[in-house]
């Protein structure tokens, strides 16, 4: 690939130059940068044409990548570094317990905070420490749509503001609730710097003992979230809307529930992606009549 290489500072004006081939990607190695050059245009240095990644699927956090499933092979990780150049590289196989903590594998450098964007909405967190999935982007932007200005909202596990953001971007009050330390801190963060402080309330500690009077509603995105439902239902009333998360066929629990307390409610179920195997993480909306 015949190239012209560059600093990589001067990455993001040179990618406007109308030398730039925008076909082919470009390859960084340390602070250089190798731009690949239209046909017919002068170039500086050449080099081989790299072989597509085609391991396991992973996400990319700022210079971090995450990947889930089966770890890749010595050869599939050479290759990953080769085509994305990141500066770490991590092994979720899981999260555990209510506080979501990542059981973690470092496969490559070392794991620090990470700053990005998603939908609008900037996030920093250490994927090493706390869970975030990219894989939920479209409930997010499914939550932005329906949230109406001014809803008094609960979210009762609010992690670093996965669907809390959402929710006050899109005009709700929030009252954002997070057991785990390192989240909430990245939580509180996070409002700050998307400038969403007087729509967010964060609160740490158990949001069994933290919901407070009746939301309009109620965000539960956790996958124990209809173990957690009754306790909800009492600070629900006509007209309130929960979005009730887990894996697997869920409904039948989450409708006992609904019955033993009484209600009567419109209930929907949305996939939201794949689990693992044939399992899927769905999201169950929940309108009390």
């Amino acid at each position: 690939m015949r190239t012209r290489q560059i600093s990589k500072q001067s990455l993001s004006k040179t990618l406007s130059e109308p030398w730039v081939d925008t076909t082919r990607r470009v390859y960084c190695e340390g602070d250089t940068a190798y731009v690949p050059v239209k046909e017919g245009s002068s170039f500086d240095t050449e080099i081989p044409d790299r072989v597509p990644y085609s391991g396991p699927g992973y996400q990319r956090m700022g210079d971090t990548l995450l990947l889930h499933g089966a770890a890749p092979t010595e050869e599939q990780l050479a290759s990953l570094i080769a085509w994305e150049n990141p500066s770490c590289i991590l092994h979720t196989m899981t999260h555990e317990g209510v506080m979501r903590i990542p059981k973690t594998v470092v496969l490559y450098g070392t794991p620090h905070e990470v700053s990005f964007r998603e939908a609008g909405i900037s996030y920093t967190l250490d994927p090493s420490k706390v869970m975030f999935s990219q894989g939920n982007r479209g409930e997010k932007l499914r939550l932005r749509s329906l949230v109406l200005p001014g809803e008094r909202i609960a979210d009762m596990f609010a992690g670093i503001g996965y669907f809390t953001l959402s929710a006050a971007l899109a005009g709700g009050n929030v009252h954002a609730m997070e057991i785990n330390p390192v989240s909430f801190a990245y939580l509180t963060k996070n409002i700050r710097d998307n400038g969403l402080m007087e729509r967010i309330t964060p609160e740490l500690g158990d949001c069994r003992e933290k919901l407070s009077g009746v939301y309009d509603r109620i965000l539960m995105g956790h996958f124990d979230a209809p173990d957690f439902l009754e306790e909800a239902l009492r600070h629900a009333g006509p007209g309130t809307i929960l979005h009730v998360h887990g894996i697997g066929d869920r409904e039948p629990d989450i409708s006992g529930t609904l019955a033993g307390a009484g209600f009567t409610y419109i209930i929907s179920e949305h996939k939201v992606k794949k689990y693992s195997g044939n399992l899927r993480h769905s999201v169950w909306d929940v309108k009390l009549l």
